[in-house]
């Protein structure tokens, strides 16, 4: 437990030294990859490449696109996956990393803009690098000071960092943020319409307001919605007949047989639009208390229904 704690510890103490370092360089290296017109080239060995995997990951999901391009394989042919309109963010606490050093001056020749983090600013790279954002650590949390502990918290906190600072300068929302993860829960909540998990065509329970009772009980048994609507004849939605006013009309102890879909309705039921976002369908259901809507066109005719179990096989709810 005390290991653990003074990893903790010493870990913080990194992340506060390196938030009282940071300045007009990080500044620099925020504006240079907003200029850059094609993606960022994250960079990195060992435990920097496994940082770097994720600081790539990150940007490319908040409005930066990007990929991580292995220093080792770029020497065998992958440097071909580098373009001119590209910047390279390479990582390395000691800035002396053999494979990445060995492409520095190629990248150097092709005038392609690089942002260093290391933790030597007097480094190889640091002297190749356009812009070095120091990520050095006083020590690693490691006892033996050896591996990688503080330095690649470090590195992930600063590409953090960029990353959010990146974020707010491109105006980016939860919106853009829903497109990079459409099978997220957010993704679904902001890119599912209702006209995507709809009932429609003939799925759609539907009677006019003359229809018996008992020709309206069948369509609805036979749609299996629970509910049927009750439509003009220009199809537009008059009135709702659920489960539940079949319950509330047995309790009064009328006699259906003889009455029409007009004698039983509810007027005036809930609606949403086929346009609206299926969450903001799920609120009508929840605000009103309802398990089923139904949905109509701009025209306000009827072109659908749907119920909380739609809702929850597409995972909206």
């Amino acid at each position: 437990m005390a290991l653990a704690r003074e990893t903790l510890e010493i870990e913080a103490a990194a992340l506060l030294g390196l938030k009282a370092r940071q300045g007009e360089a990080f500044a620099r290296a925020v504006q240079a990859i907003l200029e850059c017109a094609g993606r960022v080239v994250v960079m990195g060995m060992g435990k920097s490449g496994h940082v770097g995997r994720k600081i790539a990951a990150t940007l490319a999901s908040t409005g930066t696109p990007a990929m991580f391009v292995h220093p080792a394989e770029a020497s065998h042919g992958d440097l071909g996956m580098i373009t001119t309109h590209d910047l390279v963010l390479a990582i390395s606490n000691s800035g002396e990393s053999d494979e990445l050093n060995a492409i520095l001056p190629v990248l150097k020749r092709l005038f392609i803009p690089m942002v260093a983090m290391t933790g030597r600013a007097t480094s190889s790279l640091a002297r190749h690098a356009d812009v070095v954002l120091d990520t050095s650590v006083t020590k690693e949390a490691c006892p033996l000071n050896l591996a990688p502990t503080a330095s690649t918290t470090a590195q992930m906190a600063l590409g953090d960092a960029l990353a959010v600072a990146l974020l707010d300068a491109r105006g980016f929302r939860e919106e853009d943020f829903a497109r990079s993860h459409p099978g997220g829960a957010l993704g679904r909540k902001l890119l599912t319409h209702v006209r995507d998990v709809m009932r429609g065509g003939d799925a759609v329970p539907r009677v006019r307001t003359s229809t018996s009772f008992t020709a309206m009980m069948r369509e609805m048994s036979s749609k299996g919605l629970g509910a049927t609507a009750v439509v003009d004849e220009n199809n537009h939605v008059v009135g709702i007949f659920t489960d539940g006013d079949l319950r509330r009309q047995i309790e009064k102890g009328r006699d259906l047989r003889n009455l029409t879909a007009e004698d039983v309705m509810t007027r005036g039921p809930r609606l949403v639009r086929e346009d609206a976002l299926a969450v903001e369908a799920a609120d009508v259901m929840e605000e009103a208390r309802i398990t089923s809507v139904l949905v109509i066109d701009e025209s306000e005719q009827l072109v659908g229904a749907l119920n909380s179990n739609d809702l929850m096989r597409a995972k909206v709810i």
